[in-house]
């Protein structure tokens, strides 16, 4: 009886060890499932991140507490450029708004080469009409100068309705229509004087990426914003430019108008007092850097 018992107790190991067996093998699919499915995931995230940059196309936005707005990238760099010449005139904002809506009406804030007649620029100027030659007219920077020179001739333009005070500079067929955009003004005046903090962003996809020219666009920003501005000569690491600024609102006017002309001038990134903009990530637009200074607007 005793010998016969012995079959039994080694075929109950044999039934114990197969289910072991089988239960270790039904582990190993879910197991091996999800090492596929992580790389899968890994692999379509790399992906993700490779065509990410495309995914936006390019433009810019603004974004402030009285509204956002969208612009094109020539749109934007034309935006900056008029607060860097308010700010060169040292002017209020309400000469940058009424120019900004004076600007939206007249041309979208294009630098057109041409309009109605012999009208060209921003602001559609005539040559014919005294403001200067065409060549100059189709520069942001002049054409803006010119109608700020025009605009602060205007008695007690700041006390004036927007329409009023935009009208007597331009003398259009309809005057009125400029009042419509004085909310957009606004909001614009508000990111690129620099009131708002990194109320300005742009992207563009790495197939628009241009060769790095810094000290071309330092020089071009300081044409716009006046020589006030000082340019710290560099210490150590030549792909970095800084700007020095006597105020945060001054450095953000400076960061908004790097970022808006960083295609162009193959920016890569601007950062200043705690944040930073990258262009490889510009749709982000500003994100946390504590090592951004405060009394500089690096550009890299």
């Amino acid at each position: 009886m005793a010998a016969s018992a012995k079959p039994d107790e080694g075929s109950g190991e044999e039934t114990r060890s197969g289910g072991g067996g089988r239960r270790l093998r039904r582990w190993r699919w879910p197991a091996a499932g999800l090492v596929l499915v992580l790389a899968l995931g890994a692999g379509g995230y790399a992906g993700w991140l490779k065509v990410r940059p495309y995914l936006h196309g390019s433009g810019c936005e603004v974004r402030t507490a009285q509204g956002k707005m969208p612009l094109d990238l020539d749109q934007g760099a034309n935006a900056a450029t008029i607060a860097a010449v308010a700010y060169r005139k040292q002017l209020p904002e309400r000469a940058a708004v009424i120019a900004y809506a004076t600007a939206i009406q007249e041309s979208h804030i294009r630098n057109l080469p041409g309009g109605d007649r012999d009208s060209v620029g921003m602001f559609q100027q005539r040559p014919s009409q005294g403001w200067g030659s065409p060549d100059k007219l189709r520069d942001p920077v002049q054409s803006t100068s010119k109608f700020f020179d025009a605009l602060v001739k205007v008695k007690d333009y700041l006390d004036r309705d927007l329409h009023d005070a935009a009208q007597r500079v331009q003398r259009s067929a309809d005057g009125t229509a400029y009042a419509q955009h004085e909310p957009d003004g606004k909001v614009l005046a508000r990111a690129f004087t620099g009131r708002e903090a990194a109320a300005a962003r742009c992207w563009y996809p790495p197939s628009r990426e241009t060769a790095p020219r810094r000290a071309a666009a330092v020089r071009e920003m300081r044409r716009a914003f006046g020589s006030r501005l000082q340019v710290d000569p560099p210490q150590g690491d030549a792909s970095v430019e800084h700007v020095m600024v006597t105020s945060t609102r001054v450095g953000w006017a400076v960061a908004s108008w790097m970022v808006t002309h960083a295609q162009v001038y193959g920016l890569s990134e601007v950062r200043f007092a705690g944040k930073k903009w990258r262009a490889e990530a510009g749709h982000d637009g500003w994100t946390k850097d504590g090592g951004a200074p405060g009394d500089r607007v690096a550009v890299h």
